[in-house]
């Protein structure tokens, strides 16, 4: 069998994950404004997926290339044909169920329109609200010879290619952004009689109506012509090695190259004219290997993410309350209730007020005296921070770890970092040579004589934004071994060369990848005994080949192997005589689905595992991680009982196979179990019953 029918190209794998994004703004059983949310979050994946995979394909052609080699030039080149002809597939499917959304939306008395079907009371209104609101945003780029267009052009930002043109006079081209930064792109015109009907305008098409409002006065014209388009540029970034800067100032610098990167996407609007398209394609210096697409009217549908519902409630999901547990409430304190036993909580389920309550009492706790944090990514008005700030204010030591090199998220990290330097927070700028991906904070308080920790190990960021739509799971502990190797954590951080021996955790680089590859091996070694022997595992990604390997070997061992994997995975299940006894599914609904578990079997004495590490060669090798071991048995059965209900999904699960086809796990005789709801229900039971008890 050759190594690509063994492994399936993890690119062609996140294309995949994204179809179901894509199948989820398809779906009827939906509402439909979740639907044109789904096309939001589709598109910001699509962004992403740009800016980090096709860009890292894009980079290694040419260092194939640039060491002549013709073979692995050729491969990957192979891959990217292969990228841009799925991604074509699905720019159709988009813009065939975008114009099905916009219909059914309009079935709901809702319509989105466009310049072409304002009446004359709508047209006169948005002239008025673009003279009033939007005018003084409006800052139109002249291009020239003077002006590089390339430097110009922010990929988060939605842009108007407008051709100023005059009889007899060379076309002049000029740029202008759609201001989201400033107000939503969507604007619900007043209604003049129905109120029934809701009419929503995209700043765009306000912006097209209203261009002869930018220009009059400054430029002479003939006619005025507008059309949408969009760059993604390559998002990795080098940092200079001088020695003389910090390590901030090197990450911002970083900034600054990422804004003038490459570009490998170019997506417009399809009836943008010939000579526009090829004066945009020249300045920005499209490459063969970069993607060129036309598309509909719009750009950066990302911002359908926020697609307001101005109709009746059913018209997106009724909400999920999060659960305020009794394990925290029944206790005066957090640290109570900790003692009593260990806590598990699930988010977006329970309420992340648990854990900022745990940051926020250790604030201002006269028992306290350190707390270790460290951030990966935290939300742009974090209560975390303010608590952190406000444990300083109140004498006590706090250390955190800012990870400067979160994609996407560096320069917020970078001015948290200076926040916290100001107020006195010992900040610690992570490890050069290693991301910091872990999810820690360790409280240490006094109590009897005794410094006693208090450690809380999660597989999602402190961030209460995030905590509402991905599922997380956050365990808190007073169990010292466990803490005091969460401390040693961050002493490994702060000094790498020192050696750390950690007997219960997994950590990256240290023993993750030797720990997980031993109990894959131990079950190797059970099946062969004839116990029965079984690995459960739930991941976003399953990439790294070594690991891989090792599930390969299991399964041929006879290891049963069931795993639910969100995003890339380039294991391929149901080989005979390879992966036979591996299955995969993957479940897109509602909520991201984020955490990372491990369950083995174990002889009948399961290990169960939380971790921040997915299955990828970087967070085994090049990251600093975190997998955490659930002991108590209680909690244990808690995890597994969440598995296996996902496990049955019979709605929102499908089929991972070895053509990575998205096929809907196959219901037959069982009942409709959506598991997302379901474990929703089943930890809301778990409350009542703590409530009775």
């Amino acid at each position: 069998m050759s190594i690509n029918t063994i492994y399936y190209p993890k690119e062609l794998s996140w294309l995949a994950f994204n179809q179901r994004v894509l199948q989820e703004a398809a779906d009827k059983r939906n509402p439909i404004v979740e639907r044109i949310r789904f096309l939001g979050i589709y598109s910001n994946n699509m962004d992403e997926f740009y800016r980090v995979r096709v860009a890292d394909v894009k980079r290694q052609i040419y260092i194939h290339l640039n060491d002549q080699n013709q073979e692995a030039a050729a491969q990957t080149k192979q891959l990217m044909d292969k990228i841009q002809e799925r991604v074509l597939v699905m720019t159709d499917d988009f813009e065939r169920i975008h114009a099905e959304v916009v219909a059914r939306l309009a079935k709901y008395q809702i319509y989105l329109i466009g310049k072409d079907e304002l009446d004359n009371y709508q047209t006169q209104w948005l002239r008025s609200y673009f003279q009033n609101k939007i005018l003084r945003y409006m800052a139109p780029v002249l291009l020239s010879n003077k002006v590089k267009l390339v430097d110009r052009l922010n990929d988060a930002a939605t842009y108007l290619f407008v051709a100023i043109r005059k009889e007899e006079q060379k076309t002049q081209y000029a740029l202008l952004e759609v201001p989201t930064e400033y107000m939503s792109r969507f604007v619900l015109i007043p209604p003049e009689k129905s109120r029934k009907k809701k009419h929503i305008v995209l700043l765009d098409d306000i912006i097209n109506l209203c261009l002869e409002q930018i220009f009059r006065g400054f430029i002479e014209f003939d006619m005025l012509e507008a059309y949408s388009f969009k760059m993604t540029r390559d998002a990795e970034y080098r940092i200079n090695d001088e020695i003389d800067e910090s390590y901030v100032e090197k990450m911002s610098e970083s900034m600054k190259q990422r804004l003038i990167a490459e570009p490998v996407r170019f997506v417009y609007d399809g009836d943008m004219p010939q000579d526009m398209l090829d004066f945009l394609k020249k300045q920005l210096k499209i490459s063969s290997y970069d993607s060129l697409i036309a598309s509909g009217a719009y750009r950066n549908f990302k911002d359908f993410i926020g697609f307001p519902n101005v109709g009746r409630e059913y018209l997106e999901n009724p909400p999920l309350p999060a659960i305020n547990t009794r394990e925290f409430a029944d206790h005066h304190t957090v640290f109570d209730a900790i003692s009593k036993r260990d806590i598990l909580l699930y988010y977006p389920y329970h309420r992340f007020l648990h854990l900022t309550e745990f940051v926020r009492q250790a604030a201002f706790d006269p028992s306290v005296k350190h707390i270790r944090l460290n951030i990966y990514r935290v939300a742009s008005k974090s209560r975390i921070v303010n608590s952190l700030i406000d444990a300083i204010n109140n004498g006590k030591q706090v250390t955190v770890v800012v990870e400067l090199r979160a994609r996407f998220d560096e320069e917020n990290n970078i001015e948290w970092s200076k926040m916290m330097t100001d107020a006195g927070v010992k900040v610690i700028l992570g490890i050069p040579t290693l991301k910091i991906h872990s999810k820690l904070c360790v409280i240490s308080r006094e109590e009897h004589g005794q410094l006693i920790h208090y450690a809380h190990f999660g597989t999602g960021n402190f961030n209460e934004k995030t905590a509402k739509i991905y599922t997380d799971f956050s365990l808190f502990t007073r169990d010292q071994e466990l803490a005091q190797e969460a401390v040693d954590v961050f002493d490994f951080i702060q000094y790498p060369y020192r050696r750390f021996k950690f007997q219960h955790l997994q950590v990256s680089p240290v023993n993750a990848r030797t720990k997980i590859q031993l109990l894959i091996r131990q079950e190797v070694q059970n099946a062969k005994e004839g116990l029965k022997a079984q690995i459960l595992l739930k991941v976003n990604n399953l990439v790294d080949i070594p690991l891989i390997d090792d599930l390969y070997r299991a399964s041929q061992a006879g290891v049963k192997i069931r795993a639910i994997v969100r995003g890339m995975c380039s294991l391929v299940p149901g080989v005979k005589g390879l992966s036979e006894n591996i299955s995969i599914i993957s479940v897109v609904d509602r909520f991201l689905e984020h955490p990372r578990v491990m369950v083995f079997e174990n002889g009948g004495d399961q290990k169960v595992f939380i971790s921040s590490a997915d299955w990828m060669t970087r967070n085994m090798d090049n990251r600093i991680e975190v997998g955490c071991p659930i002991l108590d048995p209680v909690l244990k059965k808690r995890v597994l009982d969440i598995l296996l209900i996902q496990f049955r999904d019979t709605i929102k699960a499908r089929v991972i196979d070895q053509e990575q086809t998205n096929k809907y796990v196959r219901r037959g005789n069982r009942k409709k179990l959506r598991s997302q709801v379901e474990i929703y229900d089943y930890l809301k039971a778990l409350e009542m019953n703590n409530q009775t008890q």
